[in-house]
């Protein structure tokens, strides 16, 4: 079970929840999060923080939001453009970096506008 980022964090990234991961599972694309689901602990630290309420654990997401849940497992076991082999678990997104690159899902997503704040 895991922790999954959805639809909220797509062109947002507010990425309080990456500060907050004790197992630092949360990996940077190039328009969303993705939570490792090898990686998580399930403690819940991220949906707490997560001022976009885009986190939910895996048996909470809302029906609209349940593809994400195979989409986010994705990001590491599918050989994403540019790449040469799915990241799979690299143990920690701080020592591996941005990605920038997104799902096939996540990448034809429609850009969301940005209201000014």
């Amino acid at each position: 079970m895991t922790y999954v980022i959805g639809s909220g964090c797509v062109d947002v990234m507010d990425k309080s929840c990456v500060q907050e991961c004790p197992v630092d599972c949360i990996y940077e694309g190039d328009r969303s999060l993705y939570i490792n689901p090898d990686e998580c602990v399930d403690c819940g630290a991220c949906k707490l923080i997560c001022r976009v309420e885009a986190i939910e654990y895996e048996t909470d997401l809302p029906e609209g939001e349940r593809h994400h849940l195979e989409d986010n497992a994705a990001f590491f076991t599918l050989t994403l453009p540019g790449r040469d082999a799915p990241l799979g678990s690299p143990g920690g997104a701080a020592q591996l970096g941005r990605v920038g690159v997104d799902t096939p899902l996540v990448a034809a997503m429609p850009p969301r506008e940005h209201s000014g704040h």
